[in-house]
């Protein structure tokens, strides 16, 4: 993703040279304050499509904040995929700041969200062609270092090299027309996890990429000619959004998920599938077939002993016309339960009975095979966390607590510090104005006085054209900006040829000969 260019207003003299003298004979100086207030309002609006899609200022890397989760993204230009899987390749990841003021330019991957990061730029993992323009070097103390040691800790994938899911596909945004899934990720890929890889649903469960052509062939084969139904569904295939598999859970009805690395990489969170928080197990090789009998039977969702004692008082009390039997009745039924009770009643005790822990009521044995674990929302809240159990949490904080991710400041007016708007992402007035906040108060009155000054020329300059309807000729632009320092009469003899309707530009007045001349001219520059 690259960020949006900065695109300078071209002068009169250039627009003329690039072929519009033709087209511009319409006069300029009668739509003076059209002319600025549209421009204004289209500058306007480019800074508001331009927060729209980068809406955090990208004047500070996050590298001094040391490790978090942040979006990253992998630089292709700085640090090409391998040609081959054994060829040697150094991964690396930026800040999203680096990505638009180090690497703008470059051709970007993004990775999404990536915890217990540090931004590489800037780094030995990078060539030192390509240095962090944001960081200062700490031995010069100018913008601009390379060279760094990179931090350890960093783990990669297949993702920086833009390769993504377990079939290791290279990415393309504009082919991919189905939806990916991020996994929680538990552990890296040295340690036998993904590495919070992106994975295609049909991957997970063992079908091939295009699956849905051949169902979707059928389907229309079964109402018309196989010809027809053949080009209809290859065309449809082009634009429509690949359908998640039959059997796939809906968007809706998980949260997040663990890949079936992942979960083989933590056995121990096998025997939560199909339990409360947790959908059933998405094995690897289902594809649209049921795993076997024997396996499905230890991967219903478990109940737990109190559970299935209501569901049996229930069904008691439908059997029973609505009144359940109650523990008391049940014992009232019994006459030696009777007799004991009524000639020795037991004291009662007033001490809690200690709860027994969760891992207690989860299925054993755990369900067999390779599956990836779906869960919902609060699938945190059922975890066991017991003596036993929480050593399992305690490697994984993103199982414990929801994590955040960390996110530059926006890129809004008012975002200021000390006063002064950042000069990276503002505007070209909010640049200006903070350039004056920094300045000494001397300098800053002189430079409101200079601009005050040029905005009342560049007025006086251009009202008798605005009034007399006369177009603005390249000539009276030059001419202008060659004698503003100090010299007006040129401004006053232009003023006056504009009232007398003969600007160099060729207005509604002029001959056809000179309208060729002065485009013939103003073309060759």
């Amino acid at each position: 993703m690259n960020p949006p260019e900065t695109v300078n207003p071209p002068s009169g003299a250039e627009m003329l040279k690039n072929g519009h003298a033709g087209k511009r004979r319409e006069s300029v100086g009668s739509q003076t304050s059209q002319t600025a207030k549209e421009f204004i309002e289209s500058q306007m609006q480019l800074e508001h499509d331009a927060r729209e899609v980068l809406p955090y200022s990208f004047d500070s890397c996050s590298q001094p904040l040391g490790p978090l989760r942040q979006v990253l993204f992998a630089c292709l230009t700085c640090n090409p995929p391998p040609a081959t899987p054994d060829a040697p390749h150094t991964a690396a990841g930026i800040c999203y700041s680096c990505s638009i003021s180090c690497h703008g330019e470059h051709t970007l991957v993004e990775l999404f969200s990536k915890r217990d990061f540090v931004c590489d730029c800037g780094t030995t993992r990078f060539p030192a062609s390509s240095p962090c323009t944001l960081r200062s070097d700490p031995n010069t103390g100018r913008k601009g270092v390379h060279s760094q040691e990179a931090r350890a800790g960093n783990r990669y994938n297949r993702n920086f090299q833009n390769r993504f899911c377990g079939c290791g596909e290279d990415y393309n945004a504009q082919q991919e027309n189905g939806t990916m899934f991020q996994c929680l990720g538990l552990g890296s890929a040295e340690t036998g996890g993904c590495g919070e890889d992106w994975w295609h649903p049909e991957c997970l469960i063992g079908l091939p990429r295009d699956w849905y052509k051949d169902a979707k062939k059928e389907d229309v084969k079964k109402e018309g000619d196989e010809k027809e139904a053949e080009k209809g569904s290859d065309n449809e295939d082009e634009d429509e959004e690949t359908p998640l598999p039959p059997g796939f859970p809906g968007e809706d009805e998980f949260d997040t998920f663990l890949c079936y690395k992942c979960v083989d990489a933590n056995p121990w969170l096998k025997r939560y599938a199909g339990t409360a928080g947790f959908l059933p197990p998405m094995y690897k090789d289902g594809g649209f077939a049921k795993p076997p009998q024997e396996t499905q039977s230890t991967t219903e969702p478990t109940i737990s002993k109190k559970r299935k004692a209501e569901e049996g008082e229930e069904e008691d009390k439908a059997s029973n016309g609505g009144s359940g039997p109650s523990a008391k009745r049940a014992k009232e039924d019994t006459p030696t339960e009777t007799v004991q009770s009524e000639s020795h009643p037991e004291p009662t005790t007033t001490e809690p009975s200690p709860t027994k822990p969760k891992h207690e009521s989860l299925p054993t044995p755990a369900p067999s095979g390779t599956f990836s674990l779906f869960m919902k929302e609060d699938f945190r809240e059922h975890f066991c966390r017991c003596r036993d159990c929480y050593p399992h949490l305690a490697q994984h904080v993103q199982l414990r607590e929801e994590e955040e991710t960390y996110e530059p400041p926006l890129s809004e007016a008012g975002d200021e510090a000390d006063g002064a708007r950042s000069t990276g992402t503002g505007s070209l007035l909010d640049r200006g104005e903070a350039a004056l906040s920094n300045m000494d108060r001397v300098r800053a009155i002189e430079g409101a006085m200079v601009y005050n000054h040029l905005r009342d020329k560049v007025k006086e300059f251009l009202t008798p054209f605005a009034e007399s309807g006369t177009a603005v000729g390249a000539e009276d632009i030059k001419a202008y900006f060659e004698k503003l320092r100090g010299d007006e009469q040129p401004m006053r003899d232009a003023a006056g040829q504009a009232s007398g309707g003969g600007g160099g530009g060729g207005g509604p007045g002029a001959n056809n000969d000179k309208d060729e001349e002065d485009g013939r001219r103003e073309q060759s520059g």
